[in-house]
């Protein structure tokens, strides 16, 4: 089957964890699996925050390559859509914006960031097995969005749309593929259809979207939106 990489990175920007695997320096010749929490970039390639006591993290900086695998959390464990992406994990230095990103989606890293013993690391993936259920399977080469925000745009825009906000609903972060907000501190992925790859196009599709989310409160649980 010819799979196409962007029902990869929906996948990718739905999901919050993943099992990393890496090659073991403690049992040299066995892969090291660990699961452990993702922030997708705005090239959608996953960044964590390690610290260097890990044994992951040990063994990713005697061997770069790794390889992470990203379920779905909706239906049968063999019905889910999963991918398992390989490439380079490699540390990674983020400027303000791109910090101020990471800790809107993961706010408690802060709390490991003052620790000064965890830095960041990023997954420059290479190739991707996705399975979308039955013999829907296949490899692809892995490759950016057509149209990415740089952090600095990105933040501004999700200032604007955070006043459009209902009640109850946080806006983390935008893509010209899809919104990303909290309601009622539950993490929701929504797609996004611009009617062209513009910055103004965007907002409009994604105050639109907001915009028919309606108000919650913490009394409404998780409303079936998607």
């Amino acid at each position: 089957m010819r799979v196409d990489y962007a029902e990869a990175r929906k996948l990718l920007r739905r999901s919050r964890s993943g099992a990393l695997g890496t090659h073991s320096v403690a049992a040299p010749g066995y892969p090291f699996v660990t699961l452990l929490p993702y922030v997708a970039d705005e090239a959608c390639r996953p960044v964590f925050l390690l610290s260097g006591l890990a044994e992951h993290t040990r063994n990713i900086l005697a061997d770069a390559r790794a390889s992470l695998l990203v379920a779905d959390g909706e239906g049968g464990l063999l019905q889910q859509a999963r991918v398992t992406l390989i490439g380079l994990v490699t540390p990674v230095v983020l400027d303000e914006a791109a910090l101020g990103r990471y800790l809107r989606y993961s706010p408690e890293s802060a709390d490991y960031l003052a620790l000064g013993d965890f830095r960041f690391f990023r997954m420059e993936p290479e190739r991707v097995r996705y399975i979308g259920g039955f013999a829907r399977m296949g490899w692809a080469d892995a490759s950016v969005p057509a149209q990415t925000l740089d952090s600095t745009a990105e933040a501004a825009l999700v200032v604007d749309l955070a006043r459009q906000a209902p009640v109850g609903v946080s806006v983390l972060g935008v893509d010209f593929e899809g919104l990303n907000v909290r309601i009622c501190g539950v993490f929701r992925r929504f797609d996004l259809h611009p009617v062209n790859p513009t910055l103004a196009a965007l907002g409009e599709a994604a105050e639109a979207l907001l915009g028919h989310m309606g108000d919650f409160t913490p009394t409404s649980g998780n409303p079936n939106l998607g």
